[in-house]
């Protein structure tokens, strides 16, 4: 069993030959990898509805069926699964044609056991590439050393997660937004045994329940209108490394108790399709919302937060971390120096007293864009307070409800700071109860 969660390899046998199965299934199976077989194009159908393969070596003579046509209905039910075919030396200009409808290579026959061996294990090697580009796609680059810290409130939140990542328990972080939720969990999953499987996001609030419920467990050809292939979804892509769910208070109510029965029990059925998978994901979650008052209003399961928060951290806001910084944002500055090509070397004096004593409502995000946004305007060696456009961003003294001051001159403040704490300026106005194009309005009026 070892073996196999090591290798992770999934192998479908399709031959209408008993003992080229046989041969076939004991040589892989010796290497560690879990095999099915499958002596007909409907025996092979058949099992990729209720399993999930990462490979299939097909034979293309398998006798009335054509194997072309087996072929194309593989890459319907299963298009993330690689295809071997397997072919005589007559027939080799018909695995060329198969090579052209999405085949991934193809075998002579007769092939001996390292042949077999060696193809399994490069196309396994290529499916597990193409899993960790597409857990990559989308993300932005960034400097891999956000997380490191002067500051002993972070020091303290780093220690603890260090000694429960080796662990398999479920972490909830908690912190305002863009204070480093996504990058400590990435940094627990770096630090589990779980490091060389997938790490999985799922942004919650960016999604419907009926597209959730797709993109966390996948769906089957057909299962709704526009459904045209079958897709794994995150939980199979994530089977042996770690799922983030990204803002977990805005997970859908009416989903929960599937995500429920899948933290306890690690199974899930891929929506329009019976049959009940598992997986093995370890679950990590992270939100700045208060999910006990969530509960007590009746907006999140308390079985499910119970399960979710095994652990709990808390990041602390950047405010409160002031050792960090400069640190952090002189490695921003050298980061985008390199990405752009810019000029800028350093911050003056009256730059790093102003990083210094501004409030950074939007935390470490809120930083790296203003660092991002000044290396590339700053023509010369040293940045500027000018640069760093914070004289129109909230700061120590920004004002506070209950003061004496306009409603002007508080919507522009709350504006103001919602925008930095957003990743988008869609979500900004989400969160001000406004259409975008009223935000555009008041930021043009206020300057912002």
């Amino acid at each position: 069993m070892e073996s196999m969660l090591e290798t992770g390899g999934r192998i479908l046998l399709v031959d209408d030959e008993a003992a080229i199965l046989r041969t076939f299934r004991y040589c892989l199976e010796d290497q560690g990898y879990s095999v099915s077989t499958a002596s007909s194009a409907a025996q092979a159908e058949a099992l990729l509805q209720r399993q999930v393969f990462d490979l299939c070596f097909l034979d293309l003579r398998l006798g009335a069926d054509n194997g072309l046509d087996v072929l194309q209905q593989m890459r319907n039910l299963a298009p993330w699964m690689r295809v071997v075919i397997i072919t005589a030396h007559s027939a080799v200009n018909t695995a060329v044609d198969a090579m052209q409808a999405g085949a991934a290579d193809y075998l002579v026959k007769p092939c001996s056991p390292d042949q077999l061996r060696l193809a399994a294990a490069k196309q396994l090697e290529m499916r597990q590439l193409a899993a960790r580009l597409e857990a990559l796609e989308g993300e932005l680059h960034r400097p891999s050393d956000t997380l490191n810290s002067n500051s002993p409130a972070m020091m303290a939140v780093l220690e603890t997660a260090r000694q429960v990542a080796v662990t398999d328990a479920n972490i909830l972080i908690l912190g305002e937004s863009g204070s480093g939720k996504g990058e400590l969990a990435r940094a627990i999953h770096g630090w589990s045994r779980r490091a060389k499987k997938a790490f999985m996001t799922i942004n919650c609030p960016s999604l419907s329940a009926e597209l959730m419920e797709s993109e966390l467990f996948g769906h089957s050809r057909g299962a709704f209108t526009g459904a045209t292939e079958s897709t794994l979804g995150r939980v199979n892509q994530a089977d042996g490394g770690t799922l983030f769910l990204d803002e977990i208070g805005d997970f859908p109510l009416t989903l929960q108790p599937k995500l429920l029965r899948f933290i306890q029990d690690k199974e899930y059925e891929r929506v329009g399709d019976p049959v009940t998978r598992r997986a093995d994901v370890r679950i990590l979650a992270a939100t700045n919302r208060n999910l006990e008052e969530m509960v007590s209003q009746g907006r999140f399961r308390e079985d499910l937060l119970y399960r979710l928060n095994v652990i709990t951290l808390n990041l602390p806001p950047l405010r409160e971390r002031p050792e960090d910084i400069v640190a952090l944002a002189e490695r921003f500055l050298a980061y985008f120096v390199k990405t752009y090509s810019r000029p800028a070397r350093g911050f003056s004096e009256r730059a790093l007293e102003a990083l210094g004593s501004y409030r950074w409502p939007g935390n470490v995000r809120e930083l790296r864009n203003v660092i991002e946004r000044a290396c590339i305007i700053c023509p010369q060696e040293w940045l500027e307070v000018s640069h760093l456009g914070l004289a129109e961003q909230p700061s120590n003294n920004a004002p506070r409800v209950g003061e004496s001051m306009s409603l002007e001159e508080l919507e522009k403040a709350h504006i103001a700071a919602v925008i930095a704490t957003s990743e988008t300026l869609e979500q900004a106005a989400k969160v001000l109860g406004i259409d975008a194009s009223t935000l555009y309005r008041k930021r043009k009026q206020y300057g912002l």
